[in-house]
């Protein structure tokens, strides 16, 4: 798909950070002229980076293969880009030979790992994959954010949830930043794994189906947010303030808990704790011997966890 075509990547990432610089903000004269186009120009930038123009116009017209990490530090240094945007820009100009290979396997979740989720109690978790697929969860995490175990596996994706299901982004009290972060994510995956086919499939299915979605993924903006708040209504208990954490695995860097916690004595804690009680198993449950517990990607017994939330 062109929207995966890393030649092509790069020049578009290369002039969505040119465009928003101005002559000001690096320090050159702007001479009033009228700018057909918003931002740097191309020589302006090449006169900053120490490259020639026509060398730099190659690289934004899909010839940025074998770039030297010099000229891409250079490059980096004169867009004023971040960490997270000169990784992103090494992984488009890399040559293939040398990228990051996605293994084809499906991802598999630790015992341990789930155990841990189920023991962490108040405290909604979940296990994020490849292209922001949603592999493990606990009760707590499906009784706030619904029920992953009731949707089909190929289905239990972020993005696809941000842009496609209706309950997921009433959830979300500020749904334009969460939108903006999942594609942000997703394009910093892309520029790691170009070949990836489910990626490709993906964002094409939300490209067509969701307008917004096409819009933010036309910025190239990348980004990879590690903590914060997240502000959410939920239909059972209210609006919550909850903190999150991303911790990434160390035996594998494809896997992230995303753990979620709330000031104690606030009524954002007292919410959770409703939740918390209101979907623990019932006692006919427990003595029948029916624990609700997934022996492959989560906890997903909650009975009935997705319909408060009208998902599905």
């Amino acid at each position: 798909m062109d929207q995966l075509d890393q030649r092509a990547c790069l020049g578009e990432f290369l002039r969505s950070r040119r465009a928003r610089l101005r002559p000001e903000d690096v320090g050159l004269p702007d001479h009033g002229r009228r700018r057909r186009v918003p931002g740097l120009r191309r020589e302006e930038l090449a006169q900053l980076a120490g490259v020639s123009v026509a060398y730099y116009t190659r690289l934004e017209q899909r010839d940025g293969h074998n770039v030297s990490v010099e000229i891409l530090d250079a490059l980096a240094r004169a867009l004023r880009l971040d960490g997270t945007e000169r990784a992103h820009l090494m992984d488009l100009a890399r040559p293939k030979a040398h990228r990051r290979r996605q293994s084809r396997r499906p991802q598999q979740v630790r015992p341990e790992l789930r155990t841990l989720m189920d023991a962490m109690c108040g405290v909604p978790a979940y296990l994020v994959g490849h292209r922001q697929d949603v592999i493990g969860w606990n009760r707590l995490a499906a009784a706030v954010f619904g029920d992953f175990g009731a949707l089909p596996a190929a289905e239990r994706n972020l993005v696809r949830l941000v842009f496609l299901d209706p309950a997921t982004a009433e959830l979300y009290g500020e749904w334009e930043c969460r939108a903006c972060e999942v594609v942000s994510n997703l394009r910093m995956y892309a520029g790691q794994h170009p070949d990836d086919e489910r990626l490709s499939a993906l964002v094409g299915e939300l490209s067509v189906k969701n307008e917004e979605f096409r819009r933010l993924w036309a910025a190239h903006t990348v980004a990879d947010k590690t903590h914060g708040e997240k502000v959410l209504r939920h239909p059972l208990v209210g609006e919550m303030r909850l903190s999150f954490e991303t911790l990434t695995l160390p035996d594998d860097p494809a896997q992230s808990l995303v753990t979620f916690h709330a000031v104690p004595g606030s009524p954002s804690a007292d919410a959770l704790r409703l939740l918390a009680a209101w979907s623990a198993p019932s006692e006919e449950a427990e003595v029948s011997g029916v624990s609700g517990v997934s022996g492959v990607s989560g906890v997903s017994g909650v009975s009935g966890a997705r319909n408060p939330a009208a998902r599905g």
